[in-house]
């Protein structure tokens, strides 16, 4: 990951939550969920077994998250959210006109404002690749998934202080 615009941002908050996460899904969560998967074994035929297909689907699920996460706060760009020049960056709060309608989104991980209100645009999302580095003012289109071209124009940009 060399193009900072890939880099994820995370504030400390963030990452410090997420490596708790991550220690306790790694430890804990893995010996819970071998318990679970061992005990729904000795209950015989594994062919019908319900509790242990649930187990090793949740168990299939929860390593998805541990090699997500690792690889999140292994690349993370970590530190307090970017002090706003007007300038569209990672961590910033942006209020845009997209497509007639007002939004404002935090352009970074969802993963920063995980507990929060604010909507959160990947900078890899077609609307945050396209509002990525425009200064408050500037106009730009993208393409939308369905194919439709959609207009955004940055209104604002604010630094994200956590709500």
């Amino acid at each position: 990951m060399t193009d900072d615009a890939q880099v994820p941002f995370l504030t400390q908050e963030a990452y410090d939550r997420l490596a708790a996460e991550l220690e306790q899904l790694s430890t804990t969560g893995r010996d819970e969920i071998a318990k679970r998967i061992e005990a729904a074994r000795e209950e015989g035929d594994l062919k019908e077994n319900g509790g242990y297909h649930a187990a090793k689907d949740e168990q299939g699920k929860q390593e998805a998250r541990i090699r997500t996460l690792q690889a999140l706060l292994k690349n993370a760009k970590v530190g307090v959210a970017p002090e706003s020049s007007g300038v569209v960056e990672p961590g910033t709060v942006v209020t845009a006109n997209v497509a007639g309608g007002e939004e404002v989104f935090l352009l970074g991980s969802r993963e920063i404002a995980a507990d929060g209100d604010l909507d959160v645009y990947s900078e890899a999302s077609p609307l945050g690749a396209a509002v990525l580095g425009l200064k408050e003012g500037e106009s730009t289109s993208y393409e939308a998934p369905n194919g439709k071209q959609i207009t955004v124009e940055v209104i604002k940009v604010e630094t994200y202080t956590g709500q």
